[in-house]
C-alpha cells in the first residue's frame, strides 16, 4: 500500500508540473513579467493590444515615443479623478455622440505652456491672438461682447446686425469704425443715434450728402446759383433753406412743427 501511494503521489506531482509548465507557458510567464507586460525601474510596461475588464489605477500611463497612445471602447471612454476621501473631482467622457467634461475649470495650453483656451462658472477666455469664426451665419451673442477689435476677413464684408433688437457699441474712449476698401452702411427700421456726452460730432470728409433732407419753401425770387443752408430744429431734425443775404431758417421753421 505504501509503494502505491508513493507511486500514485509521483504521478500526481508529475501531473502538476505538467499543468503547471502548461500555464506557465500559455500566460507567458518570465522573470520579468507575463505575457505583453514587462516590470521595468519605471513601473509596468504593456506592449501591444490590452483589454480590461476592470477598473484601471495607476498615477500616469504614457504611450512609446514612436507610437500613439489608444483608448478605444464599444460604448464610452471615462476618465476619473479622485480625492482622498474617494469622491470624483473631475471626469472626462467621451462617448459616441458627445465629448463631456466635468470639472471646476477646463483648460487648453499650447506646446510651449500658453493659455489658449479657459473655461469656468464665471466666464470662457480665448488666449489666442485671433478668434476666426467660419460659419456662414457668423457669430452669435445673446448678451454683450466686450472686445478691442472686430475685424472681417481679407476682401470680405463685415456685418453687425440685431434682427429683432437694437444694436449697441460703446466705448470710454470712443469707436473707431475703419473700412480700408469700400464703404460703412448703417441700417435701421427706426431711428439711428449718434450721441456724445463731452465732445462733438465730426464730419470729416471730401463730400458729406445728405439726400433725402426736407427742403423749405423756395422764395418766389428764386435762388439760381442753387445754394442752400442747413437748419436745425429744436428737437434735432435738420432740413435745407434757400441761402440768403442772411439766414432763412426762421423762414421755413414751420417744418419743426
Amino acid at each position: 500500500c505504501m509503494y502505491l501511494w508513493a507511486f500514485l503521489l509521483l504521478v500526481i506531482l508529475g501531473f502538476t508540473f505538467q499543468l503547471i509548465s502548461w500555464v506557465i507557458r500559455v500566460l507567458w510567464f518570465s522573470p520579468t513579467g507575463m505575457g505583453h507586460l514587462r516590470v521595468t525601474k519605471d513601473g509596468l510596461r504593456l506592449e501591444g493590444e490590452s483589454e480590461f475588464l476592470f477598473p484601471l489605477y495607476a498615477k500616469e500611463i504614457h504611450s512609446r515615443v514612436d507610437s500613439s497612445l489608444l483608448l478605444q471602447s464599444t460604448q464610452n471612454v471615462t476618465v476619473n479623478a479622485r480625492n482622498s476621501e474617494g469622491e470624483v473631482t473631475g471626469r472626462l467622457k467621451v462617448g459616441p455622440k458627445m465629448v463631456e467634461v466635468q470639472s471646476q475649470q477646463f483648460q487648453i495650453n499650447s506646446k510651449d505652456g500658453k493659455t489658449l483656451f479657459t473655461v469656468d462658472e464665471k466666464e470662457v477666455v480665448v488666449g489666442t491672438d485671433k478668434l476666426r469664426v467660419t460659419g456662414p451665419e457668423g457669430a452669435l451673442f445673446e448678451h454683450s461682447v466686450e472686445t478691442p477689435l472686430v475685424r472681417a476677413d481679407p476682401f470680405q464684408d463685415l456685418r453687425l446686425e440685431s434682427p429683432t433688437r437694437s444694436l449697441s457699441m460703446d466705448a470710454p474712449k470712443g469707436v473707431h469704425i475703419k473700412a480700408h476698401a469700400g464703404k460703412i452702411e448703417a441700417l435701421s427700421q427706426m431711428d439711428i443715434i449718434f450721441q456724445s456726452s463731452d465732445g462733438m460730432l465730426v464730419l470729416d470728409a471730401e463730400t458729406v450728402c445728405l439726400p433725402k433732407l426736407v427742403q423749405g419753401t423756395q422764395s418766389a425770387a428764386g435762388n439760381s446759383q442753387r445754394l442752400y443752408e442747413i437748419c436745425v430744429c429744436p428737437d434735432g431734425k435738420l432740413y435745407l433753406s434757400v441761402a440768403g443775404a442772411g439766414t432763412t431758417c426762421h423762414e421755413n421753421s414751420h417744418i419743426c412743427l
